[in-house]
């Protein structure tokens, strides 16, 4: 009885579920990383932020390719609809977010930077996106999509409650990761079909990319700490 209930289980686990136990801890070292806490405490070192947000600038334009290359490759209109949905409030909403941020942070015009080089995970996370955005099948599409949006909604969850609304550069970070349920929901309900009709190396495709996406999360995160010469605010 046991052997058939455990079984039973694993099939009843869904792929992107699967997916994500594949990251072991990394899925929660990127979840609980000491970013997010001192995000939502109001203490992240402004350099920092500084640093982090000007990175994540550099391949928005890569994810929206990947967003759009995933619409246009999804199975029918129902499929596409909230994808496009979910394009807009990229390119406007949280676009919008970076402009604003740009402006009070110092050392943020345009001329500044683009005196900063990519830093690797940054240059990772661009290769990524448009390799599988141009070479990539549906499922590996899903899968880095997946990452980003629901490794982002699981902290913001996690911090939302102790956020310090002082500084909307910290805050409002949080609250346009807060509000991704929906799109989490969207995104594992396509990959979790994908799923279903990918054979074994498919599938393995999709846990490669996945993988590759989280650890690039991670080192995301980690970077935003190592400052160097172009981080410098002050005079």
């Amino acid at each position: 009885f046991c052997m058939a209930k455990c079984t039973l289980s694993a099939m009843e686990t869904s792929f992107s579920e699967r997916l994500r136990a594949a990251a072991g801890q990394q899925w929660h070292r990127v979840v609980h990383h000491r970013f997010t806490k001192e995000l939502a405490d109001g203490k992240l070192d402004l350099q920092v932020m500084r640093r982090y947000l000007i990175q994540d600038h550099r391949f928005l334009d890569a994810f929206v390719v990947l967003l759009a290359s995933m619409v246009a490759h999804a199975r029918c209109l129902e499929d596409r609809i909230f994808g496009c949905q979910f394009l807009a409030l990229v390119t406007g909403k949280e676009n919008t977010y970076f402009e604003r941020c740009f402006e009070v942070l110092p050392r943020c015009s345009l001329r500044d930077r683009e005196q900063i080089p990519d830093a690797s995970c940054t240059s990772g996370f661009i290769e990524l996106m448009k390799e599988v955005a141009q070479m990539g099948s549906l499922g590996e599409m899903l899968s880095v999509l997946l990452v980003c949006e629901w490794t982002y909604l699981s902290w913001a969850q996690a911090v939302d409650q102790q956020a310090v609304r002082e500084n909307f550069v910290f805050f409002e970070w949080i609250d346009l990761h807060t509000c991704l349920v929906d799109v989490v929901a969207y995104l594992r309900r396509l990959l979790d079909k994908e799923g279903e009709l990918l054979d074994e190396g498919g599938k393995q495709s999709c846990q490669a990319r996945f993988l590759q996406a989280v650890q690039l999360e991670e080192d995301f995160f980690e970077n935003a700490y190592e400052l160097g010469e172009f981080d410098e605010v002050a005079g």
